[in-house]
């Protein structure tokens, strides 16, 4: 059988051939402020929120009614559709799927819905994972066609002669940090004037509106521009070039992911310090005496004490109680209302005050 060899030249003309630059520079398209105006007049849908977007793009796929049980029910043919990530696909789920897009339906129609947290509950394997994994996939090849593409913005903070004059490099635009609608450039005394106008001769299908605000960021530059020009929006908005967006979840455009983790969760750690894993080997961990570490020095529970008189309950180690008790201090129901015992997770309510033997006797327990 005969091997042949190509070059290296001849791969790179083979890989170049099966580029599509037409494409290209439509999915990188830039334009003037003007010119995203015109591309709104003629696709109002391109400055849908979030929830107009992803309802709209389960429902491009196309839906599929049958009977089960004498119930009817919407098949989503976006869930189970194997164009892309065919491995994902759901089936079976009908009933859990159709109140998923309700909630978008409901939200993309501005019910209220849209101000509340999803939360997808169910056992292990309920596919709640390959039902986001899928959501995110399609909103990535979504963004990419031309029913689903949206738009932001970048700043130019130089001379405008040099814009005009075409010096100017991409690396001198500064795109938007939070990626927002253009149309939040215009000023929101003139919002009303300006969506009667646009929006003249349209149905409500296709009204546009405009909401919210711009990211700090933003909004510096823009107060910044309107004070070199005296408050002149025309000449600000030349320092602005729109730009097509596409969403990403490897690139944190758009779409991102994280761990469900507050770390400025407020607790007693911050009063008591947290473990010391360092000495976890040498006394165990079950030595509550020992394992905690405390953030200063001694001083510190005490001041603390004295200022919790509003707090319902605190953790506290049995160190800090020893010494509390050592000290003579008196814990009663206006400095401290409630005491948990970490120890033995005994909980002692603070009608009255409690002295030394009572805690001792209660701890000793």
């Amino acid at each position: 059988m005969m091997t042949v060899v190509m070059s290296g030249d001849a791969l790179l003309q083979f890989i170049g051939g099966l580029q599509d630059q037409q494409q290209f520079r439509q999915l990188n398209w830039t334009g003037s402020f003007a010119d995203y105006l015109n591309i709104v007049d003629q696709n109002p849908k391109v400055t849908r929120n979030a929830f107009q977007r992803i309802y709209d793009m389960v429902i491009s796929y196309g839906t599929e009614e049958f009977i089960d049980a004498k119930k009817r029910l919407i098949v989503y043919r976006f869930f189970s559709d194997s164009s892309f990530d065919a491995d994902d696909a759901i089936f079976g789920l009908e009933i859990p799927l159709m109140r998923l897009v309700n909630f978008f339906q409901s939200a993309a129609q501005g019910y209220g819905t849209e101000k509340r947290v999803l939360l997808l509950h169910g056992p292990v394997g309920s596919a709640k994972s390959t039902i986001v994994r899928r959501i995110k996939r399609g909103l990535e090849l979504y963004s990419r066609s031309p029913e689903g593409a949206l738009y932001s913005f970048s700043w130019y903070m130089g001379d405008i002669a040099e814009l005009e004059a075409g010096r100017v490099n991409d690396t001198d635009w500064e795109p938007s940090p939070m990626n927002e609608e253009p149309l939040c450039l215009v000023p929101q005394d003139l919002r009303p004037a300006f969506l009667e106008r646009l929006n003249k001769g349209r149905s409500d299908d296709n009204r546009v509106q405009i909401k919210g605000n711009l990211c700090p960021v933003s909004r510096y530059n823009y107060h910044e521009l309107m004070r070199r020009y005296d408050g002149d929006w025309n000449k600000m908005i030349r320092h602005v070039r729109v730009r097509r967006l596409l969403f990403s979840e490897q690139d944190r455009i758009g779409i991102g992911t994280f761990q469900p983790k507050d770390e400025k969760n407020q607790d007693s750690t911050e009063l008591t310090g947290d473990i010391n894993y360092r000495k976890i080997a040498v006394y165990g961990s079950d030595s509550d005496r020992v394992r905690l570490a405390l953030m200063a020095s001694l001083t510190l529970p005490i001041v603390a004490l004295s200022s919790l008189s509003r707090c319902s309950s605190l953790m506290l180690p049995s160190c800090m109680i020893c010494w509390a008790l050592h000290k003579s201090i008196k814990l009663n129901r206006r400095s401290l209302p409630r005491l948990i015992l970490m120890r033995s997770s005994l909980v002692i309510p603070m009608s009255q005050s409690i002295g030394v033997s009572k805690i001792t006797s209660l701890w000793r327990r």
